[in-house]
């Protein structure tokens, strides 16, 4: 199927989580997405947040994204 036919999705919410940054979080979350689903095809940031360690430090980048896959 080419770009320009019609095409339908479903998008799933993924958390991925990581010590040391968005990007990485985002990246977990779509490899950790990738062994269930097939055919991924794109995402979306939903949240950003994360965890304060006692000395007041990021301790934890938590992504909330919605990734997306074609309906065959």
């Amino acid at each position: 199927m080419s770009y320009g036919e019609e095409r339908m999705y479903k998008k799933v919410e993924v958390i991925g989580v990581s010590k040391t940054g968005i990007e990485d979080a985002i990246q977990r979350a779509i490899s950790k997405a990738r062994q269930s689903l097939e055919g991924l095809s794109w995402f979306e940031i939903e949240d950003v947040r994360g965890h304060i360690d006692a000395d007041g430090k990021v301790d934890e980048y938590q992504v909330v994204i919605k990734v997306a896959f074609e309906l065959r």
